[in-house]
């Protein structure tokens, strides 16, 4: 499979090792200031740029008819926009907040357990994330599809990440030298607390989901999520 990896930072090298690993060719390493050149030969995109460049590298690959899975965050207010983009164009594309394995199931653990905690009023959720002091966007993605699956099965109406209203959701960002990912939600009465946290030891297991998400797409059309790649909704 021929591979364009549109942002070449720490996470881009990590997915280029492990594509490599898997048998995978790099036809393109699209830093800002590259040209998009070589992205007619591949058979898939990975996109982990940065917000500001996202919308411009998926909509590149649609238009070049070029399936696209992209892990950045950061710019999901013109999410809409480009799955109607992606639609109109007869094209293939996942979006994920994170590609990992674990956090995926953890998204599922999430919900249920919203679900579930949705008939105890004497809780109150807040949730802390931390991550390295290179990432751009707070809180995380995967945070707020966190935050957005206690919100659709809770009281909440919004998240925030300072002085929560009563029925806002508290999201604690915290930036601290080398760490990949933590992802905490705790329920807290005044008897006792219920927590599940996630923890990410490295950059390993995002870059091998985004590289799942690719073998797979390949050959598809439409919008789809990282529930349709581990097949979770079955």
């Amino acid at each position: 499979m021929r591979i364009a990896l549109l942002g070449y930072g720490k996470m881009g090298k990590v997915i280029e090792r492990i594509a490599l690993s898997r048998g995978h060719e790099i036809v393109l390493r699209k830093t800002s200031n590259d040209s998009f050149e070589g992205l007619e030969n591949a058979d898939v995109a990975i996109d982990f740029s940065i917000p500001d460049a996202a919308v411009g590298n998926i909509s590149q690959c649609l238009l070049t008819n070029v399936p696209v899975v992209s892990g950045t965050t950061g710019w999901l207010a013109d999410y809409e926009k480009m799955v109607t983009f992606c639609k109109n164009n007869n094209g293939a594309f996942i979006y994920g907040s994170n590609f990992s394995l674990g956090v995926n199931l953890f998204f599922e653990l999430n919900s249920y357990l919203a679900k579930m905690m949705s008939k105890f009023d004497a809780y109150k959720v807040s949730m802390q994330e931390i991550h390295h002091t290179q990432k751009l966007d707070a809180p995380s993605g995967t945070a707020i599809t966190l935050a957005k699956e206690i919100i659709d099965h809770s009281n909440y109406s919004s998240w925030t990440l300072e002085n929560a209203k009563e029925d806002e959701l508290l999201i604690e960002a915290k930036r601290i030298e080398n760490v990949p990912g933590t992802h905490t939600v705790v329920y807290h009465s005044e008897v006792d607390s219920i927590e599940i946290k996630h923890t990410a030891h490295n950059r390993e297991g995002f870059a091998l989901g985004a590289v799942l998400a690719a073998e797979w797409i390949v050959g598809k059309t439409g919008v789809f999520t990282m529930k349709d790649v581990l097949n979770l909704d079955k």
